[in-house]
């Protein structure tokens, strides 16, 4: 094995590692979300609140990185839209539907991203790929226990779930499209936009959500702004230093690890227990989610012990 092919295998284990990373962050999504429900902000709200912070930071930055910023042009601004749209998207189907719903629809995500790769990149749907869905798909049913089939949309929360993952497999494509765009520009044309979309939600939806008194913003901002600081934004910047380098349907499948973190944070902060199908569901969702490296893995060693 050549050194460029050694320098470029580090580099797409360190792409897988980033994405697990931004899984396992979403994974515990709803720790913070449900502190920030309990002092009066919710979906829209909170997922705006969390993003809105970082923009702050970012917004003279990217006055300093003028020139970056120009060059990215349109396909920058397209990349940080569908992505705090998709977000955006996400967090608010939780005010409209069943948590599982939101969940089961948004992750087709990899299915989405491995036919618009084909579709609008030319990229090749490997059997590794299909296999390592087919893994995630099976675990995410046996965690969720859906014995009664997959829950098709039905209301619009359901359609909010599934429209953010698909929006979400364009963001990614279009990373992979644009591989030269530096990820500080992404990560700030990212929050800009989530942020801005959640003021123009919170204006069209104005029935459903309401905006706590002054003091309830005062009360979180001792742990939120640490957390926007010193989580949120060094996570996001490594998942869109990672995306780019990695097929959108593998991506997603990374990203499956959000079920499986949040499945144990849930267990081990709330009253819900993780029992055999939990369990299973997990290591199946594991396994998908590394069948990309496992799996040629297997092969070499079988090539090796063959006689």
């Amino acid at each position: 094995m050549s050194i460029s092919q050694i320098l470029n295998n580090g580099h797409l284990g360190l792409a897988r590692s980033a994405c697990l990373l931004g899984g396992a962050l979403w994974g515990a999504y709803w720790i913070p979300l449900r502190h920030l429900d309990t002092a009066g902000f919710s979906g829209t709200l909170a997922a705006g609140l969390i993003h809105v912070i970082p923009a702050l930071i970012l917004v003279p930055l990217m006055i300093f990185r003028y020139q970056s910023v120009r060059r990215g042009g349109i396909a920058l601004q397209a990349t940080g839209a569908a992505m705090g749209l998709a977000l955006l998207l996400y967090s608010t189907a939780f005010l409209y539907t069943d948590v599982i719903r939101a969940t089961l629809l948004f992750y087709l995500t990899p299915v989405w991203g491995a036919l618009i790769a084909r579709v609008w990149l030319f990229e090749k749907i490997s059997v590794d790929r299909v296999f390592g869905i087919a893994l995630g798909f099976a675990g995410m049913l046996v965690i969720f226990n859906v014995d009664e089939g997959i829950p098709l949309p039905q209301n619009p929360g359901d359609w909010m779930g599934l429209a953010s993952g698909i929006i979400w497999a364009i963001a990614a494509t279009l990373t992979r499209q644009f591989p030269d765009q530096p990820a500080i520009d992404v990560v700030t044309s990212w929050m800009i936009w989530a942020s801005l979309l959640a003021i123009l939600a919170l204006a069209i939806l104005p029935a459903n959500i309401s905006i706590p008194p002054a003091e309830a913003f005062i009360s979180v901002m001792p742990w939120l702004i640490p957390l926007s600081l010193g989580v949120v934004l060094p996570v996001y910047l490594a998942v869109t230093w990672g995306l780019p380098q990695l097929n959108p349907g593998t991506s997603g499948l990374l990203f499956m690890t959000e079920i499986s973190v949040a499945t144990i944070t849930a267990a081990w902060l709330t009253s819900e227990v993780i029992g055999p199908r939990e369990i299973a569901g997990i290591a199946l969702i594991s396994l998908a989610g590394l069948s990309e490296v496992l799996l040629p893995m297997a092969r070499r060693v079988l090539r090796l012990s063959a006689p």
